[in-house]
């Protein structure tokens, strides 16, 4: 009987955290279905299908708000489950802290913004003989641009000292694999930061006012996949 109450008090608990961010939640369910979807398809019929969804130049030439919103809807690799903490950890503060329609922003202005700026950047790269021109067409969907926009503006919900610890930690994260061996998905994700840190005129207001008792840094993560 006790099992059964305190099984019951922690159901309780976690509904009560789903229901103050359902976007958050909504979107992990759209890709738990997206990604079962995945696991029942071809490697070679996957590989295709991802492609045709991806924010690679040829694609967004062509249809630039489809695979926008598209490229969102999928994890390229087929494991969810990671992202569940991740977004519980990320996202659902986020949104319970800013509200689903500044929460929502901060992840279009990072997911959208940090594609074009990092998509813009091999472009040049193509032109300039630095990257092979077959990278015009390569795959690249996912959700981590928008996960490392929102690490990022949640500097702001965090009070100092931690705050700073926080943001160190999160550029080390991001900047190291871009001095290292630079990928344009390693610079999408540290213009995805830089994004997240500008969206400050959303968080104004809700900037933490707690001293170190009150707030505490998580971990960041987060990769393109």
């Amino acid at each position: 009987m006790k099992r059964l109450t305190g099984v019951s008090r922690v159901g309780r608990v976690v509904w009560a955290y789903v229901r103050r961010a359902p976007g958050t939640y909504v979107w992990l369910a759209v890709l738990f279905v997206t990604t079962v979807a995945l696991h029942h398809m071809s490697p070679e019929f996957e590989q295709e299908f991802l492609r045709q969804r991806s924010t690679n130049i040829h694609e967004l030439s062509r249809h630039p708000v489809r695979v926008l919103v598209a490229s969102a809807m999928w994890i390229d690799g087929g494991h969810w489950v990671p992202y569940v903490v991740l977004y519980s950890v990320f996202h659902a503060q986020a949104e319970r802290w800013l509200g689903t329609a500044r929460w929502l922003a901060v992840c279009a202005a990072a997911h959208v913004l940090a594609t074009l700026v990092s998509e813009g950047a091999l472009a040049v790269a193509i032109q300039d003989g630095l990257a092979p021109r077959s990278s015009v067409t390569t795959l690249d969907v996912g959700v981590s641009y928008a996960l490392a926009g929102v690490a990022a503006v949640l500097v702001y919900r965090i009070g100092p000292p931690w705050r700073y610890g926080y943001l160190a930690g999160l550029l080390v994260f991001y900047g190291v694999p871009l001095a290292v061996e630079p990928t344009f998905t390693d610079f999408g994700h540290f213009v995805s930061v830089l994004i997240g840190l500008g969206c400050y005129p959303l968080v104004r207001g809700r900037e933490s006012t707690r001293g170190s008792k009150g707030a505490g840094a998580a971990p960041t993560g987060g990769l393109r996949s």
